[in-house]
């Protein structure tokens, strides 16, 4: 074991910048310092909430590192709802909108700093985020999509530079970004009917995930409860009019051997429930 060995760890790496920064700087220098100032506060005060730790900040950057995925995806919709709330009083001309990435992955470790691919795929997730949205890899989704009250929207894979492509994941909150004042990449601000109908349309699809789901235990239950005769003759009936659907429906044939199978069936079980009352009413008079 040598000193100059490099170390590793497995950690999660969130990577935030501030959207459209050098058109901000230009349009108003101090302004935009002081904000990026204020936000990087706030920023910093959630990071040690959610037992993380500022890595580096370079320019508009923010790099942090988190022991828990789920710690790190609440603390990133945090932020953004801290960010949107400190912009919203007193509204300003030049808003300021950071685009947050994360993913869970090996590192490098030098010092208090860490690189290789698990920070640079978290910086490409970023690129891929809406401004004051939040974008995650696969493995942090993995990790966190029954464990938080937001939504997740996937994304597939997208082609990013110099890194592999990674299953992404847009995070969303009741049917939106998870952001309050969202925009799409180009920058233009999403209109309040389209979050409206955003919202509407997260709460039908969470309302139809919540029916069906209901409807097959249901069915689940119901099917286990029969007599185990009834559910394989149901099973091989459902067996046979797959076959024949996707045989051509322009022979019907299904209903012969279904109906044979299920008078059977019925007949066994009358018989067997027959000769069950027989026994019962023989077993009385031997008693009496």
């Amino acid at each position: 074991m040598t000193d100059d060995k490099v170390k590793r760890r497995l950690t999660t790496v969130l990577c935030a910048d501030a959207y459209g920064y050098s058109r901000l700087m230009e349009a108003d220098e101090t302004g935009t310092l002081g904000t990026l100032r204020r936000y990087r506060t706030a920023i910093a005060g959630l990071v040690e909430r959610h037992d993380g730790r500022i890595v580096n900040t370079w320019g508009d950057a923010v790099i942090a590192e988190f022991a828990s995925v789920v710690e790190a995806v609440q603390c990133a919709v945090e932020i953004q709802q801290e960010i949107s709330n400190q912009d919203s009083d007193p509204p300003s001309a030049h808003p300021m909108r950071f685009r947050i990435g994360i993913n869970l992955g090996d590192v490098m470790v030098d010092g208090s700093d860490i690189y290789g691919d698990g920070v640079n795929i978290a910086a490409r997730l970023q690129e891929l985020a809406e401004p004051g949205g939040v974008v995650i890899s696969g493995s942090v989704y993995d990790q966190v999509h029954n464990k938080l009250s937001v939504g997740f929207d996937c994304l597939g894979q997208r082609p990013m530079k110099n890194v592999a492509p990674v299953t992404s994941y847009r995070v969303t909150l009741s049917g939106r970004a998870a952001a309050r004042g969202g925009f799409p990449a180009d920058g233009s601000p999403i209109s309040q009917g389209e979050k409206v109908a955003a919202s509407e349309a997260g709460a039908l699809r969470i309302g139809d995930r919540r029916e069906t789901s209901t409807g097959m235990r249901f069915v689940s239950d119901w099917f286990a409860n029969l007599p185990r005769p009834i559910a394989v003759a149901l099973t091989v009936s459902g067996f046979l009019i797959l076959i024949n659907v996707f045989t051509g429906m322009h022979k019907i044939w299904f209903h012969w051997p279904v109906a044979a199978l299920l008078f059977g069936v019925v007949l066994r079980t009358v018989l067997r429930h027959g000769h069950a009352s027989d026994g019962g009413r023989k077993r009385r008079t031997s008693r009496d």
